[in-house]
């Protein structure tokens, strides 16, 4: 089973959202409450915090996984996964068929 993970966004007036083990909140003074989220939090579980503020990122202890934002965004690469099949006869044509098709289709 995936462990809860929260997503918490600087700013106001967006509405917090549960999805699934996932959790996204804002919050006003994002910085106060990650410290306090992660203070509450890191003896107990794994808590990573991503910034681009240092000062924030120096005042979560040495329990607590740190990343730079340009960091954290550099370790993300494209899914890796197949192209889904649509289950038609597009999955089963070549390129060149499909594209002599879709201008047959076109009417050009």
């Amino acid at each position: 089973m995936a462990e809860p993970t929260l997503y918490l966004f600087d700013g106001e007036g967006k509405k917090d959202e549960q999805l699934g083990v996932l959790s996204v909140r804002w919050a006003k003074d994002a910085d106060a409450l990650l410290e306090r989220l992660a203070a509450e939090h890191r003896g107990q579980e794994q808590v990573a915090i991503v910034s681009s503020d240092a000062a924030v990122r120096a005042t979560m202890g040495l329990d607590v996984r740190k990343f730079a934002s340009q960091t954290f965004l550099a370790e993300f690469s494209p899914p890796t996964q197949p192209r889904a099949l649509r289950g038609d006869l597009r999955d089963k044509l070549d390129a060149e068929t499909l594209s002599k098709l879709e201008r047959l289709r076109r009417g050009q």
